[in-house]
């Protein structure tokens, strides 16, 4: 495959290509070449010419050598086409063709000779300089003959075989150049392909991060401050009336402060949460529910059902979290609650976590965007969206391959079901 460009430009896919595919079997090149010289050379010294002419013709054989080593290799190696192309194709059929007049015997050379004008020149020129190469030893023992010459006949059937032999050289040699030029386009896009997925999961990556950072504040942080807050002004109300309650709530606050710490830390470096540190899932959840009494007043009774056991830790942290985030509901947005029910319920093939209270509840039947359970469980007390509260519950749930369902109506309260099937997890360590 020959590429066009402006005198001495490398083309770009050649540039890409050329010192993995050109250089490398080039060595090889290399060698052929310096023996095909080499064999020339010692047919030149034992030839029956004069040693004048057998003197010129060895000159202008070695001169090759250099003209080939100072241009035409690098053009070869880069398959360019331009000028130099053709200035060194002429001046190796001149060198060639001078150690031929000059001494027969360097007709050997057109073994060398043939392969290099193929490779410097696209296909057509490059095939009128290979027959008239391989012509040239037929018009040498001619024009040293004077007339016809029977000798004649006896060089043109090699000629006309080595013109046969140079086109099919030239097809091979073409289409192994493409092959390599395909081959090494391939690498590139190859390498390209490597290069961006390499950046497209980087960024996905950093996302993800982004994502896990996002829910585990909402989660730890944003929780702990708003519970924090809610004990503050409750101690600030009471601390002239009831100093010892305002006095407890303050001891609250401050262990939630602390806990609050802890899960900090851990999540910045990807940690297991503290509540699931020394503890099984079933007793994180029952002290969450706890602290959830001592903030709120409520009535929270926690009750676990079925054979308890060791869980994967991708499962129990999202069902930490999904509790998490249905007793920050509930503190929310739940007016009018006296009472609160946790189920956790083991089952052969999965585990259900059930948050259940008895407030004022909402309409489920409108779409989601404007009145959905998101935004009117989710939003602050003005509607507002956080983005990062039943709809972060759900994603975690969903990434498992679990199930987050919510249902509630006005008046009876609210029920937050999360599912989650051990099959797909079944093989993970449950210390993961």
């Amino acid at each position: 495959m020959h590429i066009h460009t402006q005198e001495g430009e490398v083309p770009r896919s050649a540039a890409n290509y050329g010192p993995d595919s050109g250089s490398r079997w080039f060595g090889l090149w290399d060698g052929y070449f310096a023996i095909s010289y080499l064999v020339t050379v010692i047919l030149l010294f034992t030839s029956d010419e004069d040693q004048v002419h057998r003197a010129f013709a060895i000159g202008a054989l070695t001169l090759i050598v250099p003209w080939y080593a100072g241009l035409g290799r690098r053009l070869m190696i880069h398959r360019t086409t331009g000028r130099r192309n053709i200035v060194f194709s002429v001046g190796l059929f001149v060198l060639f063709g001078s150690s031929s007049l000059l001494d027969f015997a360097g007709s050997f050379a057109l073994f060398a000779v043939v392969p290099m004008l193929m490779m410097s020149l696209s296909m057509p020129p490059a095939i009128v300089l290979v027959v008239l190469a391989n012509l040239w030893p037929v018009t040498v023992v001619w024009l040293r003959g004077g007339e016809f010459d029977p000798h004649i006949l006896g060089v043109l059937p090699i000629s006309l075989l080595g013109i046969a032999l140079s086109v099919l050289l030239g097809v091979w040699i073409t289409r192994v150049v493409r092959q390599s030029a395909d081959r090494g386009e391939l690498i590139n896009e190859l390498r390209r392909s490597r290069e961006r997925e390499a950046r497209l999961s980087h960024q996905a990556g950093i996302s993800a991060e982004r994502e896990r950072l996002a829910r585990e504040i909402h989660d730890t942080l944003a929780q702990s401050l708003t519970s924090i807050i809610s004990l503050v002004q409750a101690a600030e109300s009471e601390v002239v009336d009831n100093p010892e309650r305002a006095r407890s709530r303050l001891g609250l606050a401050g262990r939630v402060a602390q806990d609050s710490l802890a899960e900090a830390r851990g999540f910045v470096s990807a940690l297991t949460p503290p509540a699931l540190r020394e503890s099984s899932l079933v007793q994180a959840v029952r002290r969450q529910a706890d602290l959830l009494m001592e903030e709120t007043g409520l009535t929270v009774r926690c009750t676990a059902r079925g054979a308890e056991r060791p869980l994967p830790m991708a499962v129990s942290v999202v069902l930490l979290r999904s509790a998490q985030e249905a007793f920050a509901n509930v503190r929310k947005h739940a007016r009018h609650a006296r009472r609160v029910e946790v189920l956790v319920a083991y089952a052969p093939d999965a585990v259900r976590l059930v948050v259940r209270d008895d407030g004022a509840g909402f309409r489920t039947d409108l779409p989601e965007p404007q009145d959905g359970p998101d935004e009117v469980r989710d939003g602050g007390p003005d509607g507002e969206r956080n983005g990062f509260g039943l709809r972060g519950m759900r994603a975690r749930v969903e990434e498992i391959g679990g199930m987050a369902e919510v249902s509630s109506s006005p008046g009876a309260g609210t029920v937050i079901e999360v599912t989650v099937p051990l099959g797909p997890v079944a093989g993970e360590s449950a210390g993961e």
